[in-house]
């Protein structure tokens, strides 16, 4: 069974989160795909960000449609910084040894691979998939290797429809007041103004 999962601070979800999870399903052929927001991003310690009942509450509501979609709590459960390698070990644990995980990512992010926490041992627990970002290249698969050795071959490189939405974006535009319905799933929306969240 091939289950994705899908990190991030989802500060808010939007539509660009959904279209990755839903392209990468297909294509990969996944049973399911775990959106997991982060409990405390070791590279965002210096950023405040919305408490993690919010960012949850929010995932349900933009994920309610989709039986293959879950959310996991698994960071926001454990204490301290949120480390992918951790996360991916707790998951093989939890899951049937059947599973096969496969870690979907921007190119941003698979940028900064080999600063984080274990990047070794990551790729022993789960398949790296990486897909475009808009204003990020792809990176040199040579270079990856010198740091990171074995990643050539544990390694996807997903070709989905680049979606320009950024979460930081949507907290810009709703602390000016303008519109975001079309950037989040409409109960997504709802529930930022309900709530007033980023100054709406």
């Amino acid at each position: 069974m091939k289950v994705g999962v899908l990190g991030g601070t989802f500060d808010p979800i939007h539509l660009g989160h959904l279209m990755i999870a839903e392209e990468g399903r297909l294509k990969l052929g996944l049973k399911r795909v775990l959106f997991i927001p982060a409990g405390q991003p070791w590279l965002k310690a210096d950023i405040e960000i919305t408490p993690a009942i919010r960012r949850v509450e929010m995932l349900k509501l933009a994920i309610a449609d989709n039986s293959h979609f879950e959310v996991s709590t698994i960071e926001i459960d454990r204490l301290g910084p949120s480390y992918a390698v951790d996360t991916m070990a707790a998951l093989n644990e939890q899951l049937t040894t059947k599973a096969s995980l496969f870690f979907l990512m921007g190119w941003d992010s698979l940028a900064e691979l080999p600063l984080w926490k274990e990047p070794d041992r990551l790729l022993q627990l789960c398949r790296i998939v990486a897909f475009p970002r808009p204003g990020y290249e792809r990176s040199d698969l040579a270079t990856f290797e010198a740091s990171i050795p074995g990643i050539a071959q544990n390694l996807v490189w997903l070709e989905v429809t680049p979606v320009d939405i950024s979460s930081t974006d949507i907290r810009r535009r709703m602390a000016k007041g303008l519109p975001i319905g079309h950037l989040v799933p409409a109960g997504v929306d709802r529930y930022i103004k309900e709530h007033r969240l980023y100054g709406s």
